[in-house]
C-alpha cells in the first residue's frame, strides 16, 4: 500500500528468522529458554543488527547456558546462517549452500551513528531469506541444493526423552539430608560444626524408540527422516529401527558420526527398501522380541509411518494396545498430515489412532523440531500447522487421561 513504512514489516520478518534459529537450537539440544530468546533479541536489536559476528556473538552469550551448549551454538550457526563462526573466531571451510541467509562483515572502524531518532533495525528481507521459509517446506518437493541445506541443519539436531526421576540421588543445595555426607564432614572438621550436606533425586532421559518406515509410500520422506534418526541416535539411550516388509535394527548402523557414512550402512543393511508395509506384524515382531524384554518398558516410542497397511488392521490395533500399555508415551508423526484436507481414513493410522498420545506431523525441518519437543515432554500446542492430535496426559501419581487412557507401566 502506498505509504506505507516498510521497518515494521522488515522487522517481523527479521524476528521470525532470529526465532527460527533460537528454535533450531533449541532441537539441537540446547536449553534455549523464553527468557533467553528474549535477551537474545533485545541484544540483536541493540548491536548492528545486519552483521554476522553481532549476530553471532549476541546468540552465543545469551542463548548458550552451559558449556555444552558452545559447540551446538557453533554447529546450529554454520547450518542456519550458511556460514561458519563470527569472524572473529577461527573458521572451518564449508561449502556454500546457494540458499541461505546473508549477513555482511562488520566494517572497519567504530559503529556509525544515525540520525536522531532513526534505529539501526534488525536484518529485513535480506535476512528473512530462503532459511526460514525452507524450515516450513515440504522436504518431498525440495531440490538438491534444498536437501543439502535440510541435511545441514538436520545433522544438528539433538533428541532426548522425556525426564524422569530416578531412585538415585545426587549432591544438591537444597533437599533432603544426606547423613553419610554430612558425618564424613563433621569427621574431617575434626567434630567441629558444619553446613548440613543434602541429596536429591537425580533426573534421568527416558528411552526413545524410533521406528522409520521405509516403505514406498514413504520414500520421499525416509531421507530425512533417518537423518533426524541419525541425530537422535548419538543419545546413549536411543534405539531406531526400520519397518517395512521386514524389522531391521540399525541402531549400530547410526553410530557413525558422520551422517553420509550412517546413510549408506543402513542401506547396506535394510533389505526391504520401497516395498511394502505389514506394521502390525513388524509391531509384533518388534514387541516380541525387544519391547516386551524391555526395550519399550517406561520409553517415548515414536512411528514415523503414513499408516498405510497392507495386512490386517485388528491385527495392528491389538498390537498398538499392547504397546501403549508398556511404553510410558506413544507418539506417531505422519507426513501426511500436513496435507489440506487430510483425515486418518486409511485402516491401519486409524486401527492405530485410539492408542496413540501425540499424533502430530512428519514432513518438514519446522516439523521435527515439533516432533522433538514432543518426545522431551514440552508442554507444545498444535505445532505446525495443524492440531496435535489425540494427547493422553500423565498426572502426578502416574495415572493416565486422555481420550485413550489405560493402565500403563510408569
Amino acid at each position: 500500500m502506498a505509504g506505507t513504512d516498510p521497518e515494521p514489516a522488515g522487522r517481523l520478518r527479521a524476528d521470525a528468522v532470529l526465532l527460527g534459529f533460537a528454535r533450531a537450537l533449541r532441537a539441537a539440544g540446547a536449553d534455549t529458554s523464553s527468557e533467553r530468546v528474549h535477551a537474545f533479541l533485545r541484544a540483536v536489536d541493540a548491536l548492528r543488527p545486519g552483521v554476522r559476528a553481532d549476530v553471532y556473538w549476541a546468540g552465543r552469550l545469551t542463548l548458550c547456558g552451559d558449556r555444552d551448549d558452545l559447540e551446538r551454538y557453533d554447529r546450529v550457526f554454520a547450518a542456519y546462517f550458511g556460514t561458519g563462526q563470527a569472524a572473529t573466531r577461527p573458521t572451518r571451510t564449508l561449502v556454500p549452500p546457494r540458499m541461505r541467509l546473508t549477513l555482511r562483515e562488520a566494517p572497519a572502524g567504530p559503529r556509525p551513528d544515525g540520525p536522531p531518532g532513526e534505529r539501526q533495525g534488525p536484518p529485513t528481507a535480506s535476512l528473512a531469506s530462503s532459511v526460514e521459509v525452507l524450515r516450513h517446506r515440504d522436504v518431498a518437493h525440495l531440490d538438491a541444493a534444498e536437501r543439502a541445506q535440510v541435511r545441514r541443519l538436520l545433522a544438528a539436531f539433538a533428541l532426548r526423552g522425556q525426564p524422569r526421576r530416578t531412585a538415585r540421588r545426587r549432591p544438591a543445595r537444597r533437599g533432603m539430608v544426606d547423613p553419610h555426607r554430612t558425618v564424613r564432614e563433621l569427621l574431617r572438621r575434626g567434630g567441629e560444626p558444619a553446613l548440613l550436606r543434602r541429596h536429591a533425586r537425580a533426573d534421568q532421559p527416558r528411552r526413545v524408540v524410533l521406528l522409520v518406515d521405509v516403505s514406498g509410500s514413504m520414500a520421499p520422506y525416509a531421507d530425512a527422516l533417518l537423518r533426524f534418526a541419525h541425530a537422535a541416535a548419538r543419545g546413549q539411550r536411543t534405539e531406531v529401527f526400520t519397518i517395512g516388509t521386514r524389522l531391521t535394527r540399525v541402531t549400530r548402523e547410526l553410530s557413525h558420526r558422520d551422517p553420509d557414512l550412517a546413510m549408506a550402512s543402513v542401506a547396506e543393511a535394510v533389505p526391504d527398501w520401497r516395498g511394502g508395509t505389514r506394521l502390525g506384524e513388524l509391531l509384533r515382531e518388534f514387541l516380541d522380541r525387544w519391547g516386551q524384554r524391555g526395550m519399550a518398558r517406561g520409553a517415548v516410542v515414536v512411528l514415523l509411518s503414513d499408516g498405510w497397511e497392507r495386512g490386517d488392521p485388528e491385527l495392528l490395533a491389538a498390537q498398538m494396545r499392547r504397546l501403549h500399555r508398556l511404553a510410558h508415551r506413544v507418539v506417531w508423526a505422519n507426513p501426511r498430515k500436513a496435507r489440506p484436507g487430510y483425515a486418518p481414513l486409511a485402516a491401519g493410522m486409524a486401527a492405530a489412532l485410539p492408542s496413540v498420545d501425540a499424533f502430530v506431523e512428519g514432513h518438514s525441518l519446522a516439523a521435527l523440531e515439533h516432533l522433538a519437543a514432543v518426545v522431551r515432554g514440552a508442554d507444545v500446542g498444535a505445532g505446525p500447522g495443524g492440531t496435535g492430535g489425540p494427547h493422553n496426559t500423565r498426572s502426578g501419581d502416574g495415572t493416565t487421561t486422555g481420550p485413550s487412557a489405560s493402565g500403563r507401566l510408569p
